[in-house]
């Protein structure tokens, strides 16, 4: 009896390993654009590359679709999010209320030197982008630049979360974030008056943490955010527009 329950218990995290893999393999396709908003799921291609039946990939299908990354379509299958406004809107409005309170208290708990140093390095990577697009006189960040921007952008508010020592939400937060980039309608990398913009919020933000300045680091992140959010619904409007006029003209 002993043997059959053990065994029942291996077969069980396998399958929720695969699960698991399945789960994360459609996010990261979600996540760098290889599933686009509106695109069908196809579970026999993703339990092909997996490797497994399509029963995970289903169940991972299951939890994403509960999590709104995916959305069933008129026809019955499942696919990627669509892009909405409102969506935009409230997954900022979401984002500012968590990464607000977390940064309040960031700044209440105090913020080791390591810490402080490597935020400043991920500022540094910022500053370093904008000295390249002033020598080369490029007006907006390449692609190649632009991922180094996302990658330090994302790591400066993953490691203010962190400070707030609280999982639960830095879980709630990276998921929100992942929806903001499928909802991202990113047509072209940032041009420099924005990356100063971001720059010298992100240098007021943290300098309000160093300080232990709850307030002053709520009230900037909180127009940080909105200022985010801000440019990424004139970004849809313009795209919304675009799609009007070509539907017309087809």
């Amino acid at each position: 009896m002993p043997r059959r329950s053990t065994t029942h218990h291996q077969q069980k995290g396998k399958k929720d390993s695969v699960r698991r893999k399945a789960y994360l393999l459609i996010q990261k396709k979600i996540g760098n654009g290889q599933l686009r908003a509106g695109e069908l799921i196809s579970e026999v291609a993703l339990a092909k590359e997996l490797g497994s039946s399509r029963t995970p990939v289903r169940e991972a299908a299951g939890q994403l679709l509960a999590e709104g990354m995916l959305e069933l379509s008129p026809g019955g299958g499942i696919v990627v999010t669509r892009l909405t406004r409102q969506g935009i809107t409230e997954l900022y409005e979401l984002r500012e209320a968590l990464e607000v309170f977390a940064v309040g208290r960031a700044a209440q708990n105090g913020v080791r030197p390591t810490d402080v140093a490597r935020l400043k390095e991920l500022l540094d990577e910022t500053q370093a982008l904008l000295k390249e697009l002033k020598s080369s006189g490029q007006k907006e960040l390449d692609e190649e630049q632009m991922r180094r921007f996302a990658v330090s952008d994302l790591g400066f508010h993953t490691l203010l979360l962190r400070l707030a020592a609280n999982e639960r939400l830095l879980k709630v937060v990276n998921e929100t974030r992942l929806m903001i980039r499928i909802f991202g309608i990113q047509r072209s990398g940032h041009r420099r008056e924005e990356l100063e913009r971001i720059h010298r919020h992100h240098k007021e933000i943290l300098q309000a943490v160093i300080d232990g300045e709850p307030e002053a680091a709520r009230s900037l992140l909180s127009q940080h955010i909105r200022a985010s959010a801000q440019e990424r619904l004139e970004e849809f409007d313009l795209w919304e527009r675009e799609q009007h006029l070509a539907s017309l003209g087809g």
